[in-house]
């Protein structure tokens, strides 16, 4: 399970806004405020909450995930955060972290970048790798980006084919790959109308190893599982798409990350709510 919501955060943070133009502050969304349901086999587990903020050329990425399951036998939080600054060809993070507790463990870690990628990482507790784990060498981590700063990368490509994108990511442990592909549309319902498109792209998001992993069954597992999906919601009014559903099958059912609510206030000052 744990690659399982490891590909939900990711894949969110990856996808969560793809604007149709170049990267520059002026045209980027100056806030972006969503809130997620997570489910198990149907059952309801918890909650997702992503914001994003432009200020000038900084730009600053956070956000929360809450789950419970056996009546409260087992609970888990975690709080992710990225800032960096845009520049016309690629976003440049500065530092990106990650939190999380449970009422079984807890802990975090701290990545650095500079302007060639990963200048440090600080774990806590610090482990020590196992034999059986692919080793991080030091071209892994050259020109990657962190899960939240890698939505700023994929907004330079058209609404024409979103899902043709492969994301490197790092997120201070593994090194990894999301590769998205065209599978499908969809049609999107609505609480209340917003006057946005209900047309949507269906992306298979394939998870591709790199290093920094454990090359046993749940690795090989989710590599090769074909079915994990994330669908992209067109915005036009804001120049953007927003991810309204991921789902990941997995041996007790699928996991789905579903959008309750998205908030959003375009570049032009418009505030743009999407209730689903």
């Amino acid at each position: 399970m744990r690659f399982s919501w490891r590909v939900i955060g990711c894949a969110v943070a990856a996808v969560s806004l793809l604007a149709n133009g170049a990267v520059h502050a002026e045209s980027w969304p100056s806030r972006v405020n969503a809130a997620y349901k997570i489910s198990l086999a149907g059952i309801e587990l918890g909650d997702f909450r992503f914001e994003s903020s432009v200020t000038g050329s900084s730009y600053a990425l956070a956000a929360t995930a809450e789950l419970s399951w056996g009546f409260g036998a087992f609970t888990w939080r975690g709080v992710t955060s990225s800032s960096g600054t845009l520049a016309t060809a690629q976003p440049k993070p500065a530092v990106f972290s990650f939190d999380y507790q449970s009422n079984r463990k807890s802990g975090s870690v701290k990545v650095g970048f500079d302007d060639s990628g990963v200048s440090s990482v600080v774990a806590v507790p610090k482990s020590t790798p196992s034999p059986e784990t692919v080793p991080v060498r030091e071209h892994h981590l050259k020109s990657v980006l962190d899960p939240m700063t890698a939505i700023l990368a994929l907004s330079r490509g058209t609404t024409s084919n979103p899902c043709g994108r492969r994301i490197a990511v790092f997120d201070g442990k593994q090194r990894f790959d999301l590769a998205l592909s065209f599978r499908r549309f969809a049609t999107v319902s609505e609480a209340r109308p917003s006057g946005q498109p209900h047309i949507a792209f269906v992306c298979r998001v394939q998870y591709i190893p790199v290093a920094g992993y454990r090359n046993n069954s749940e690795t090989q597992a989710m590599a090769s599982n074909t079915g994990i999906e994330v669908t992209l919601r067109p915005v036009p009014s804001a120049n953007l798409l927003v991810p309204y559903q991921i789902t990941i099958p997995t041996i007790v059912g699928p996991a789905v990350l579903s959008s309750r609510r998205v908030e959003i206030v375009a570049p032009d000052n418009r505030q743009i709510a999407l209730i689903h």
